[in-house]
Parts: C-alpha cells; structure tokens; sequence
C-alpha cells in the first residue's frame, strides 16, 4: 500500500489515531464524576458542583519540565515525566489551598513513538490519579523538522477549586514570630537541570549511566526521581489545623474577616521550585516581614551534598536555583509548630523548622 502523503512528509495520522485509541482505558482510572463527554471530543466537560462551595473560586496553572527531558531521553526513559508535570501543577495551585479538578497536557514532537507516548501519558494517569484529579483532555503534535531527533517536549494546564474563605493568603495573615517548617524533596524537582547537567556532565565528566557511590545510584536515575506531590498533604493541613474560622463563633462575631490571623494557623505555603527560597518565599509574604531560612537545620539529600561539594557554585547561588532538599515550605503559628511538624511526619513526609518570620520587607534570605 502506497504511503500517505502526509505520513511521506514526516506526520502519520493514522499512527496517531492508532496510539490515542488506547486513550480511554489509560484514563479510566482518573475519571471523577463531573466529567461530562468522552475522551477525544474538542473540549472536555467538568460540571462543577457548585453546592459544595458557598463561593467558588477556580485556580489555575500552567508548566512544563524544562530540561529534565534531557535526561529522560539520555536514558530513553519516559515514565516518571507526565507524572512531574502533574505534580509540579498540583503543588502549585495547592499553595492557595486549591484542590485539583482537571488536568489537560501537551506533548509535541517530530516523530510519533508509540511506547514513548504511552509512557508518558501513564505518568500523567498515575499522578492524576494520585491527586484525585482527572486527565480530562489534551493535545498531540507531529511535527518533523521541528525537534531533534528522539526529542519531545510536554507542557501541562491544571484548574482547581478553593473556597474563597479559605484560600490562604499570607500577606493578610502571617506575622513576625511565625514558625518556618520545611517539608522534604526527592531530589531536583523539575528546576535548575540546565545548572545541574553542566556540573555532573561537563565539570564532573559523567556519563548519565554513571553510578555514584555517594547517591548510591547512577546519576540519571537520581535525576529522574519524581517530582513529589504535596497537594494531598496540603489538604488533610489544612482540614486539621484550619476549621477555626468555619467552626468556631470568630466568624459569625466578623473577626475572621477584620483579622483574618486570629482564625489561620496554616498561614501560608511556598512551592520550592525555580528560584530557590530566596524567589519563591517572598511570594506569599507581606511587605513588612522577612523569612530566615537556617542551614543546616534539615537533612540535605546526598545529591545536593554533592553539588556543594563538588560544583564551585557559591551557596547564596545554590539556594537561589535549587530546593536544595526541601520542595516546599509551610509558615505556621509559631505555638502550634511542633503539632504541625508531628502531624506531616506523621502523613510519611519528612519535614523540620527550618526558620522563622522576622520583621523586614518582604524577602527571604538563607543564613
């Protein structure tokens, strides 16, 4: 049989109607109750159901993985990237106190390859479903000529939903005296891989399939540990420790809206990601404090020890680029810290008080 046209010029469509077939038995699992249609329509429907909200508000966010990829296609490798992206949106949108409704990808790419597609769309199935979150739609582009050889690149959009009671804003709520905890990463994340590949493959010489004994793992895998999700952990917090406002009389007597501290004990959370502490932190800080982070004051992974140790990079740098082994950070009621810390050791993360709010203007600095 003659070959298509189109599949003669670098895009085959029916290989493409071929993969995405086996869509609907890969989402299946991901499925919630308000999505309306089926998978492969032109937009994907989620009914909102808006009783469960007295006034709703849809969070949203969009991300990709960066140059992690590089490393997924150094050691052909796809299954844990749709799983970073989910989780790199979740957390994102979890910092206001949102949970995840849907999830939409896109993956681009100059040739098709079936087990490299269904890899990646499984990452994005099992994180989905980890987060209650359903894979509702997404878009797949052939485009030769455009990437190199074996390359793709992914990009994902999330939309949530908050009470608007109960989204966390700590530039109304946190206070100088406020605890800083520190909850742990995996490794890098899904920032500051262009840095990190400099250093081990071109001042370090390694190969991605180089085993290192202090990671005791070669050190594509190591850079290929999951983005973790910390959405789950986020919502059971802030179920524990923020019922004040709803369950107690403060509302109904307005001190919840004229001093909106008296009711939060989770005052705020920052997603570790592209900027370190000293970019993310200020996000969710008032103008008038400042947050201390103290070194040493956690147990840091053996990669970043490594990148310490052996990058020449100046620290100030390091916590500026990466998490350095904490992905994301919760500023709490300094007296209800230790219950705080307890209680996410007690959800199988690891964390520990890593500063403290000070007066200042707004930034946090790592000392």
């Amino acid at each position: 049989m003659k070959q298509k046209a189109y599949a003669a010029a670098g895009v085959d469509i029916d290989l493409g109607n071929r993969v995405k077939s086996t869509l609907p038995q890969l989402l299946a699992s991901t499925h919630r109750r308000e999505v309306l249609g089926k998978v492969g329509g032109f937009g994907g429907l989620f009914a909102l159901d808006v009783k469960k909200y007295r006034e709703p508000v849809l969070v949203s966010s969009v991300d990709g993985v960066g140059t992690k990829l590089k490393i997924a296609f150094a050691m052909d490798r796809h299954d844990t990237i749709g799983a970073d992206l989910v989780n790199h949106c979740v957390n994102d949108i979890a910092v206001l106190g949102a949970e995840p409704l849907f999830f939409l990808d896109y993956l681009g790419t100059g040739k098709l390859e079936p087990h490299v597609f269904t890899d990646i769309i499984k990452g994005f199935v099992r994180a989905c479903a980890e987060n209650n979150c359903t894979l509702i739609g997404g878009e797949t582009a052939q485009m030769p000529g455009f990437y190199q050889k074996g390359e793709y690149d992914v990009s994902g959009t999330i939309v949530g939903v908050v009470e608007k009671s109960k989204m966390l804003n700590g530039q109304k709520t946190i206070r100088a005296g406020d605890a800083v905890i520190g909850i742990a990463s995996s490794g890098l994340h899904t920032n500051g891989y262009s840095l990190a590949r400099k250093i081990f493959f071109e001042q370090l010489k390694l190969k991605p399939r180089s085993r290192v004994p202090e990671l005791k793992n070669t050190i594509g895998a190591e850079l290929l540990k999951v983005h973790i999700s910390y959405g789950p952990l986020v919502q059971v917090l802030l179920r524990k420790f923020n019922p004040v406002a709803q369950a107690s009389g403060l509302r109904k007597k307005g001190i919840c809206k004229h001093r909106p501290e008296a009711c939060a004990t989770v005052k705020a959370f920052a997603h570790i990601t592209g900027g370190g502490f000293v970019d993310n932190i200020p996000r969710v800080l008032p103008k008038t404090c400042d947050v201390v982070i103290r070194k040493g004051s956690w147990d840091m992974l053996p990669i970043f020890k490594l990148i310490e140790a052996k990058s020449g990079v100046p620290d100030a740098e390091l916590y500026q680029v990466f998490n350095m082994g904490i992905g994301m950070v919760a500023i709490v009621s300094a007296g209800k810290a230790d219950a705080i810390l307890k209680f996410i050791r007690s959800q199988k993360h690891k964390a520990w008080l890593i500063g403290e709010v000070v007066k200042g203007k707004g930034e946090a600095r790592v000392e």
